[in-house]
């Protein structure tokens, strides 16, 4: 199972699309058993990944105080962006959604807006 991941992992560069690195997602989630995983307890998942996400950013991008003890519970900031990604792309596949085609429709709307302060 793990020389699959690797073979798969391996396919992957700086030139892969953001299509490829959905789909080898959806495929190391098959992998390692988490494709029957339903989609709310995935958005679980990914609520506590990016819960995460914000203690590492306050653990080593802030000067907020953290609690010592748990200092070392949390990954390091790449570490945990990649792993709301990937769980965000897991959700996009349970959902059948392409998340280039999503990202291309939303920024059509996205361009329309006025920004302002």
């Amino acid at each position: 199972m793990e020389n699959k991941q690797i073979k798969l992992l391996s396919n992957l560069d700086e030139n892969s699309s953001l299509n490829d690195i959905q789909h080898y997602i959806k495929n190391v989630i098959d992998i390692r058993g988490f494709s029957n995983q339903n989609v709310e307890q995935t958005m679980l998942l990914l609520t506590e990944e990016i819960g995460e996400l914000a203690k590492a950013i306050r653990k080593d991008a802030t000067s907020m105080e953290s609690d010592k003890d748990k200092l070392y519970n949390y990954d390091t900031i790449e570490s945990e962006i990649a792993d709301c990604f990937i769980v965000l792309t897991s959700i996009c596949n349970k959902l059948n959604i392409n998340m280039f085609d999503a990202i291309k429709e939303k920024e059509k709307i996205n361009i329309n807006r006025k920004w302002t302060k």
